[in-house]
C-alpha cells in the first residue's frame, strides 16, 4: 500500500509538472506572437502563475552603443513601480506605532505651509499638493543635485497653493511620495534608503534591488541604460543626454516617488512577500489594496502605492506603472488567482501599454 501511494504521489507531481511545462511553452508561443507584432520593444517580460515563471525572456538591448545584450538578470530602473514600496515602510512605521495614518504631515515636517493633510492623503494621492518639479525647475540652481531636504525648503520658501482641499478628488502626486520618505525618516529616525534595505530588500533577499545614486549606477555591470530614438539621427540615443530629462540628474537625490532599480526576478520575490505576513500582518496589506474614499463618499481607483481594478474572470488586480526618461515599466497583480505580469523597458517603447494589454488579455483566457 505504501509503494502504491507513493507511486501515486510521484504520478500526481509528475503531471502537474507536465502541466506546467505545456502551459510555459503555450504561452511563450503567445506571449512571442504578441512580441513580434512589436518589434520595437526592448526589454524583459515575466509571467508567473502562484510564483512560478511561466513566461521570463529578455528582447533587445543593454547598452545600443556597444550592442550589448539584455538578460533576464539586467538592472531596470523601475520608475514609479517604486511607490510601492515607499508605502510599505509607511505601513510597517505604523504597525511599529511610529506613525499614524491619520497624522497632520506637519507633525513630521515642520513649517510646511499646507494645513489638513494627512499621511493618509500622500498614500491615497488625495492632498492636493502642488508639484514639486515646478517649483524646482523654476528656482533650483541645475548645477546642484537637489534631495527630499531641499525640495522641501523650496515648498517651504516658495509655498505654491494647493491645487484643492485634501479629500476632495485623486490626483497623481510625485509630492506627496516626496514627503512620505522624509516622513520615514523623521518617524524612524533613519534614513529612507537605509530603511527600504534594511526593511524590504535584504529581508526578501532582492540582491540586484537598491535605490542608487548615478555613480552607483555605473558600477552595476548589467544595469540596463534608458534609451530613446531620435528619428533624425535614426538611433537610440541615452535619456539623460536629453535636456529635457536633466531632472533626473538634477533631482537625483530625491527618495520616494522614484529611483528604485531592480531586476524582474527581484519584482517576483516581492510579489511572493505580498502573500504572507513576513512584512506586515495581513489585515495592514489589505489596507494598501483597499481604495481611498473621498469627501463626496465616492471611491477613487487608487489605495496605498497601487492602483486598483477588478477583472472579471480573474477578480481583484492590484498594479502601477512607472515612467521615467527611457523606462517604462509595470507590475500586474492578480490576488485572487495568483498570476503575476512584470515588464521592463529601457527604450521608451510607444507600444508598451498595447504589450502589457496583450499579455492581459492573454492571462485572462487563462482562469484555471
Amino acid at each position: 500500500m505504501k509503494i502504491f501511494t507513493c507511486l501515486l504521489v510521484a504520478f500526481l507531481s509528475l503531471a502537474g509538472c507536465t502541466s506546467d511545462s505545456s502551459k510555459a511553452v503555450r504561452l511563450n508561443a503567445q506571449v512571442d506572437s504578441l512580441l513580434g507584432v512589436h518589434p520595437g520593444f526592448n526589454g524583459v517580460v515575466l509571467v508567473a502563475e502562484k510564483g512560478r515563471p511561466l513566461v521570463h525572456k529578455a528582447i533587445g538591448y543593454r547598452d545600443f552603443e556597444s550592442k550589448a545584450l539584455l538578460d533576464t538578470g539586467s538592472v531596470f530602473e523601475l520608475a514609479s513601480v517604486s511607490k510601492q514600496f515607499t508605502s510599505m515602510i509607511i505601513m510597517m512605521l505604523k504597525e511599529k506605532g511610529k506613525l499614524s495614518y491619520d497624522d497632520p504631515i506637519e507633525k513630521y515636517i515642520p513649517g510646511l505651509p499646507y494645513q489638513g493633510i494627512s499621511i493618509r492623503h500622500l498614500l491615497h494621492h488625495t492632498s492636493g499638493l502642488p508639484d514639486y518639479m515646478a517649483v524646482m525647475d523654476a528656482h533650483w540652481n541645475k548645477l546642484r543635485v537637489a534631495g527630499n531636504a531641499e525640495i522641501l525648503e523650496y515648498l517651504i520658501q516658495y509655498h505654491p497653493e494647493k491645487r484643492f482641499e485634501p479629500g476632495e478628488k485623486y490626483e497623481y502626486s510625485n509630492t506627496g511620495y516626496v514627503l512620505l520618505a522624509s516622513i520615514a525618516e523623521a518617524a524612524s529616525g533613519k534614513n529612507f534608503v537605509t530603511l527600504c534595505r534594511e526593511q524590504i530588500f535584504r529581508p526578501l533577499a532582492m540582491t540586484s534591488t537598491d535605490i542608487r545614486t548615478p555613480e552607483e549606477k555605473k558600477s552595476v555591470a548589467n544595469f540596463a541604460q534608458g534609451y530613446i530614438f531620435v528619428p533624425d539621427r535614426q538611433r537610440y540615443v541615452p535619456a539623460d543626454s536629453f535636456p529635457s530629462s536633466n531632472y533626473i540628474v538634477w533631482l537625483g537625490r530625491r527618495m520616494g516617488p522614484g529611483r528604485i532599480s531592480a531586476t524582474a526576478s527581484d519584482l517576483l520575490r516581492w510579489d511572493r512577500a505580498l502573500y504572507t505576513e513576513q512584512l506586515v500582518k495581513r489585515e495592514t496589506l489589505e489596507e494598501a489594496f483597499t481604495p481611498a474614499l473621498l469627501n463626496n463618499r465616492t471611491v477613487s481607483s487608487y489605495g496605498f502605492g497601487w492602483s486598483i481594478r477588478t477583472d472579471s474572470i480573474l477578480g481583484r488586480v492590484v498594479y502601477h506603472t512607472g515612467s521615467n526618461p527611457g523606462y517604462s515599466t509595470i507590475i500586474i497583480r492578480y490576488t485572487e488567482s495568483d498570476k503575476t505580469i512584470i515588464l521592463l523597458c529601457n527604450n521608451s517603447y510607444s507600444g508598451f501599454q498595447k504589450i502589457h494589454e496583450g499579455v492581459d488579455a492573454l492571462l485572462a483566457t487563462r482562469k484555471r
